[in-house]
């Protein structure tokens, strides 16, 4: 189950996605979710799900892998289209049973909302999955650097940054070994009562809790012992170098997003 979350994970490879400049990503990733928060449109989101699925065809990653991890979000896709489906009343009428009723517009929005949710998880899964984690934290590290004339601790953020994104499929991990372990003793997560859920959830996250902060405390004692003292004064083993390939994809993502704003409904 939680082995399947693909958000946090990095997949070596020789992909362009792979190739590209950590900090380009950075820029075309965040071009793209604005971009697509200005779709509204059938043409619209169809011109974005094609520009996803060619941004996949150079990242290198196997369909399987993407198609798995974006399993666990389904339900989540799933429940905002019903959501704005039965809720949402406008357009034309075209189902009604008892107190649910069905619009046109309803089906329409919750369609656009869901697709926007999935294209969010999907492009920024693309981002960690072709950046090393040393790479991102570089990337952050050098975009956040005009912040310390003010005072910003930009080294201090991006490492936090990278290590909490690097800390989501470890926890999770974590989570499903305690809950075989918490199956194995009996205890089920499924049946019985709220307050028995409850008390049973209990059991889950308190072993959860002790075992991120001794991750953490290991972590801290690991960068103790390697003299890490923050990021004055250190030095790099690979400098991040910018290229025209990574130029280029930051002017194809702009141009796409003048695209889907000229062809917006």
């Amino acid at each position: 189950m939680f082995q399947n979350v693909i958000i946090g994970q990095y997949i070596p490879g020789r992909s362009l996605m792979h190739h590209l400049d950590a900090r380009a990503k950075l820029i075309v990733v965040f071009l793209f979710v604005f971009v697509i928060f200005l779709a509204n449109s059938w043409v619209s989101y169809g011109t974005l799900f094609a520009g996803a699925l060619f941004v996949f065809s150079i990242s290198g990653i196997p369909i399987r892998y993407i198609w798995k991890g974006m399993l666990p979000i389904s339900i989540l896709i799933l429940f905002t289209f019903l959501l704005h489906a039965f809720f949402t009343n406008e357009g034309e009428l075209l189902y009604s049973f008892g107190a649910f009723t069905v619009y046109s517009g309803g089906l329409e929005q919750g369609f656009f909302i869901s697709m926007r949710l999935f294209l969010l998880v999907f492009i920024t899964s693309l981002l960690t999955l072709t950046t090393s984690p040393i790479d991102l934290t570089d990337a952050l590290e050098i975009m956040l650097s005009p912040l310390k004339k003010i005072g910003v601790p930009a080294h201090d953020i991006a490492l936090m940054m990278s290590i909490a994104i690097r800390f989501i499929p470890t926890l999770l991990q974590e989570t499903e070994k305690i809950l075989k372990a918490q199956a194995a003793r009996g205890a089920d997560f499924t049946k019985g009562t709220v307050k028995d859920r409850s008390q049973a959830f209990v059991s889950l996250l308190v072993p959860l809790f002790m075992r991120a902060f001794k991750r953490a405390e290991d972590l801290a004692y690991a960068m103790e012992a390697r003299g890490y003292n923050g990021g004055e004064g250190r030095t790099k083993l690979r400098e991040l170098v910018w290229r025209k390939r990574d130029t280029a994809a930051c002017i194809i993502v702009a141009a796409f997003g003048i695209l889907i704003f000229a062809i917006r409904g």
